[in-house]
């Protein structure tokens, strides 16, 4: 399992109407606890009267024993003077993640390799599965590999299983090809962000056998899109895509395997903006810094 030793690192997200005096505001509060901002990204969605959305890295000795001190100022001066949400993320304790995965396995396998080279600074806490073909990930790389199987009409039942064994143990599900669609009721009672990997540009070649119809149609592109998920299927705030050029000389298997390939970049490079607190939600769109 992929620790992360204590730095003193934090990030400090903002975001709500926009206005002057908002960065003044936050470098004031961060240099008056005495901390040094390394980073600091921003956004506006218009000159006047736009939304503002900030992410600042800074370093600060002993933040966890002067965290507190420090949100009593971030409140005063940015949720009451000025409106804002914002919330602060000490870098030392990592994101809770949970991988969803059917029989497909490029995609589970990409990120179990990317953390153990600790590429992405999350903890694992479960591998769930609908099928027992991937049972053999928990051991080879030490995480906890749970079967919930879906038959045919009791969806209900193991979405609930899924809510008990997560339950307080997760800030993120990413479904790494769960060949499931989530009920509204499993989103609204986990509460926390599902972030979902798609075949080529939403929402085109959707259902089965994607990478036959995209052969059927001569494409000259294929992608992958990944996005958060919502009761809507697959239209959720897209998080990152990217595409690799094909052509008629590519069969169908050339396309299914192309196709892993950028699946897993696509949803890794999702996947590491999260943990990185990069990605803020404006409505249906997303802003990632």
């Amino acid at each position: 399992m992929h620790t992360t030793t204590t730095t003193g690192e934090g990030r400090l997200l903002v975001s709500g109407k926009d206005g002057p005096g908002i960065v003044a505001a936050v470098s004031a509060i961060l240099t008056g606890h005495g901390a040094n901002i390394v980073s600091l990204d921003q956004h506006s969605t218009g000159p006047s009267g736009g939304r503002f959305f900030q992410r600042a890295v800074f370093h600060l000795d002993r933040l966890a024993d002067r965290r507190c001190a420090l949100e009593v100022d971030l409140h005063r001066e940015l949720g009451e003077r000025f409106g804002l949400h914002w919330s602060l993320v000490d870098t030392a304790v990592p994101k809770r993640v949970a991988l969803f995965a059917s029989k497909l396995d490029h995609c589970l396998l990409d990120l179990l390799w990317r953390h153990r080279r600790g590429e992405l600074p999350m903890e694992i806490t479960h591998v769930v599965s609908n099928h027992t073909d991937l049972a053999w990930v928990g051991d080879r790389f030490e995480v906890p590999f749970t079967h919930i199987p879906v038959p045919k009409g009791a969806k209900q039942q193991a979405e609930a299983a899924q809510l008990d064994l997560l339950k307080g143990t997760v800030d993120l599900v990413v479904l790494a090809r769960y060949m499931q669609i989530l009920s509204g009721d499993f989103l609204a009672a986990l509460g926390v962000p599902v972030i979902n990997i798609h075949h080529s540009f939403l929402p085109a070649f959707v259902g089965a056998a994607p990478y036959r119809k995209a052969k059927e149609r001569g494409v000259k592109l294929i992608g992958a899109t990944a996005h958060f998920v919502t009761e809507d299927l697959d239209e959720g705030p897209i998080i990152e895509q990217d595409v690799v050029r094909v052509s008629h000389t590519d069969s169908t298997d050339d396309l299914v395997r192309r196709g892993a390939d950028v699946e897993r970049l696509v949803l890794a490079r999702a996947v590491k903006a999260f943990c990185e607190d990069r990605i803020m939600r404006d409505g249906n769109t997303t802003v990632v810094f």
